[in-house]
């Protein structure tokens, strides 16, 4: 029998790949690259908080060193650089008077800043000298109670 004779077809090109179903490559980058994404964002709030924390936790050493309304002022604005940099800015910036002790009495146990000694810091930038019966150094430690609460 010859070449010719042969039942033989002729060469079949294999069909085209269609771009779906994506191969399993393509499912694990979409699954990885969102969680990366949010892993980043995360490490990024975890890191700025704990540096918030830290650096507020440095500069009330600075600040322990004085004793005046200086400190008190002080205090009171770390307290409050802190806890915006911890909760949204619109829920704590414009917090004043008790509504602002309730705020900073949220993360420590009991009531130190509304019934305590830390009720110094509602009116505290509207005096123009430190009241004789406040106990600086108990404030202080009232402060450091409070950053060590802080997450």
């Amino acid at each position: 029998m010859g070449p010719q004779q042969l039942p033989l077809r002729d060469i079949h090109l294999p069909d085209t790949i269609g771009w779906w179903p994506p191969a399993i490559g393509w499912w694990i980058l979409a699954v990885l690259i969102p969680l990366f994404c949010w892993f980043v964002f995360w490490l990024y709030k975890r890191i700025t908080r704990k540096t918030a924390v830290k650096t507020a936790k440095k500069l009330l050493k600075n600040i322990k060193q004085d004793n005046d309304l200086d400190t008190l002022i002080a205090l009171s604005e770390l307290l409050r650089r802190v806890a915006i940099s911890q909760s949204p800015r619109t829920e704590t910036a414009g917090l004043t008077g008790t509504a602002w002790l309730a705020h900073l009495d949220k993360t420590v146990k009991g009531t130190p800043f509304t019934q305590g000694h830390g009720k110094v810091f509602a009116d505290v930038h509207y005096q123009k000298q430190v009241a004789t019966n406040i106990d600086i150094p108990a404030v202080i430690q009232l402060c450091e109670t409070w950053l060590k609460a802080q997450k």
